[in-house]
């Protein structure tokens, strides 16, 4: 159902403005139907320029007259919503009662605190660090309604009156924007509103605190820190301490690189090592120790993993150091390293070496990508492919190997940017084909970039195949079972070339695109 909203306003009326162009964007469901104002305010002229119909109803005779030509003007337009928004005369109870919860304004800080008229100087006054913006229900005392949605704003060091009034201002139009969203499934038991959020909140508020200004960003014309949650106790790359041999810091790309290699090393509870390049991984493998791992993982693409990330699940030993050391390498995150393998690793000056301690404690649950204007959240990836998750659809069954293989090819592949391919046997990868705009061409990748023998292995898709030429293209090289997630028009001809060739298929049924 479209919201109606009747808005009344003294002045710019800026924020029943950005109410009207969100509803124009589809950002939300509600209509400005009209803007009431007691006098010939800006807001009037601008409504009236982008189509909203305007009422001036100024005071003449007493208040209650006055409000009740107020109440016909928003009983016209049959509003569900009245928005207020520096609205000067103060609305007497009768006007609030005749619209009952269904009055909101906004105020520029974070009620309780600062409920005067000048909340900005008075936060600058109070040293505070967090102010804001709330909305709020109308009642008879003034600034003291249900509160419906906050926006919390942080106070600068160098703030003044005017900037932080700015910014308070962007967010009192943000929470004007969600407090539309969460109206219609409010409502108000015992002073409090009450709503369900579902999985994701209409609103998401983090507090970060900045653990380092790193030398540059993604690449040296750009600026850059990295930020701390300071309520996450789990192992992270932010929170590693560094115990290299005290060179260069940790960089933005660093970090990026080393927060893909330890989301993909804890993926195994077997000792495991991935070697990652620009967020994909160029070589993963589980053996008896880390050390046997790192010899498999670094077998795959030995040239691709020059200057790029190392990650172990298991402590670091002074035989694994040595292996780590044996080329080029950016950076080595473990949960702990021997007196013995730091002795080796500092002999290498410019490698950085995190240690984050164990890993099996806490995980963020959510993933967030930054959008132009917005923020992109979903749930981490936590699917795990087991041998039960398996459909085999074709008429050559999978080896004992191959199905172990599949469930490592399968583990791995979802950490590979899509299109995304990995071959692989059961304890290692065999070769990646990364970030390819065609499923083909990333079969051919993978091929062309496995420094191990082909022949035989076992080929993992992060998305179905959409035709033929990826079953013709993999046999050529010796795959001999594949296993992607189906749900393509064209899997019967997929399955069909499969047995053609001889090769052993299985459908997860579940997509792992990374992007």
């Amino acid at each position: 159902m479209t919201l109606r909203i009747a808005g009344l306003s003294s002045g710019e009326g800026d924020l029943l403005l950005s109410l009207h162009r969100k509803a124009e964007k589809g950002v939300v469901d509600a209509e400005v139907e009209v803007v009431v104002s007691d006098r010939d305010a800006p807001v009037l002229e601008e409504a009236e320029r982008v189509g909203i119909e305007t009422e001036r109803i100024e005071r003449e005779g007493d208040k209650r007259e006055h409000e009740e030509r107020i109440a016909d003007a928003v009983r016209s337009v049959d509003a569900d919503l009245v928005a207020l928004d520096g609205y000067m005369p103060i609305l007497s109870d009768g006007f609030v009662d005749g619209f009952a919860d269904s009055i909101v304004s906004s105020h520029p800080s974070l009620l309780p605190s600062f409920n005067t008229t000048d909340p900005w100087g008075s936060a600058l006054e109070a040293g505070v660090e967090v102010t804001g913006a709330t909305v709020h229900f109308v009642t008879d005392e003034i600034g003291e309604g249900p509160v419906l949605t906050q926006e919390p704003v942080r106070v600068r060091p160098d703030d003044d009156r005017g900037s932080l009034r700015d910014r308070v201002r962007r967010a009192q139009r943000s929470a004007y924007a969600r407090a539309v969203r969460l109206y219609p499934d409010a409502s108000i038991d015992d002073g409090n509103v009450v709503y369900d959020e579902g999985t994701f909140g209409e609103g998401r508020f983090e507090a970060f605190d900045k653990a380092e200004t790193l030398r540059y960003g993604e690449n040296p014309h750009q600026n850059a820190a990295v930020y701390r949650d300071g309520g996450f106790e789990g192992g992270s790359v932010v929170d590693a301490e560094e115990v290299g041999a005290g060179g260069k810091g940790m960089s933005f790309n660093n970090y990026n690189d080393a927060d893909s290699a330890l989301a993909a090393v804890r993926e195994f509870d077997e000792p495991a090592v991935v070697v990652v390049k620009h967020t994909n991984p160029c070589g993963v493998a589980t053996g008896e120790d880390v050390a046997e791992a790192y010899d498999r993982a670094l077998a795959t693409d030995e040239m691709s993993a020059f200057g790029g990330i190392v990650a172990l699940n298991r402590g670091c030993d002074a035989a694994t150091a040595e292996a780590i050391t044996g080329s080029f390498k950016e950076v080595v995150v473990a949960p702990s390293f021997t007196e013995d393998a730091l002795d080796i690793l500092h002999e290498k000056g410019s490698l950085r070496v995190l240690r984050t301690g164990e890993l099996d404690g806490e995980r963020d649950d959510r993933v967030t990508k930054s959008l132009e204007g917005g923020l992109l959240v979903q749930e981490r990836d936590d699917l795990r492919v087991t041998r039960d998750d398996l459909d085999f659809v074709t008429e050559r069954q999978p080896t004992d190997e191959e199905v172990r293989g599949m469930v490592f090819g399968y583990t791995v592949v979802k950490h590979v940017r899509s299109n995304a391919i990995v071959l692989a046997r059961e304890n290692e990868t065999v070769g990646v084909g990364a970030g390819q705009m065609s499923r083909v061409d990333a079969v051919r990748l993978a091929c062309d970039k496995a420094e191990k023998e082909v022949e035989g292995s076992v080929l993992a898709s992060d998305a179905f195949f959409p035709f033929r030429d990826n079953i013709d293209l993999a046999d050529e090289n010796g795959v001999r079972a594949i296993v992607q997630p189906g749900g393509s028009k064209r899997d019967d001809e997929v399955i069909e070339a499969c047995d053609e060739h001889g090769i052993a298929m299985a459908f997860t049924g579940e997509r792992c695109f990374k992007h």
